[in-house]
């Protein structure tokens, strides 16, 4: 399982070993359709819509075939989960068919794996690992559209506090989007309660509109408040950027 955005992901699926055997090639034939496991078909299931390897997924479940190739495999997103492998697989109930899904050498793996790794905001890669090679697919969830509606509604609220508008604001400074909404609700944060935290999520907002002496002044009470509460791992981060900002504002 994993969340990639505000998608969460899951794959279920049975995970055979090479026992000595030769895989790709011989027990998994090259240009044939695989069930991308063992015994029932793999299933793959996201909450959200996602882009794969620059191709559209809509929200669902669906099982995951593969046609393993030399350089290259198909990769095979099909409504019909009901499957037991890949004898009674129909082409015509493909909902995204990804042609040529990037094949590399990789460690020797006994058994079948796949996994997530490299996440970054909502970007993942989803790794199929068996015998001496790997198959890579690059995934997105848009979430931006999702988080800002999210967003709006969360402030809308009558509980919407100093913590609300602090989130608000820190998501939109970390993705570099509505710099002008970001100071304004860092602004209503620290004006309802004044944390270190907010307090620099405020600095970071003035940074982002380039207002790099404000940052300054303001992050350097965010360092003596940090230091009060005696979070010496904020102080100290905190202060790492104070110095970047006093370069910018110095023009150096």
């Amino acid at each position: 399982m994993q969340r990639v955005g505000l998608a969460d992901i899951t794959v279920n699926y049975s995970r055979p070993s090479v026992k000595g055997r030769r895989i790709f090639g011989d027990l998994v034939p090259m240009g044939q359709v695989w069930r991308t496991g063992a015994n029932h078909c793999t299933v793959f299931e996201t909450t959200g819509f996602l882009i794969i390897n620059g191709q559209k997924l809509p929200a669902g479940k669906y099982a995951l075939f593969t046609i393993p190739g030399e350089d290259k495999w198909e990769v095979i997103f099909n409504k019909n989960t009901d499957l037991w492998g890949g004898d009674e697989y129909n082409a015509e109930e493909d909902v995204l068919k990804i042609q040529k899904a990037a094949v590399r050498p990789a460690p020797t793996t006994e058994s079948f794996m796949i996994f997530f790794e490299n996440l970054k905001d909502d970007k993942a890669e989803m790794i199929l690992r068996w015998e001496k090679s790997e198959v890579v697919l690059e995934i997105e969830a848009p979430s931006q559209d999702q988080a800002m509606a999210n967003i709006k509604e969360a402030l809308s609220k009558d509980d919407a506090d100093y913590r609300t508008y602090a989130r608000s604001a820190s998501f939109c400074v970390d993705r570099g989007i509505e710099p002008k909404m970001a100071l304004e609700w860092a602004q209503k944060s620290v004006g309802m309660e004044k944390k270190y935290w907010n307090t620099f999520t405020l600095a970071k907002a003035q940074a982002s509109m380039n207002m790099y002496a404000e940052a300054v002044a303001t992050g350097k009470e965010a360092v003596t408040l940090a230091g009060a509460e005696k979070d010496g791992g904020a102080q100290k981060s905190y202060q790492t950027k104070v110095d970047e900002w006093t370069r910018k504002a110095a023009g150096k």
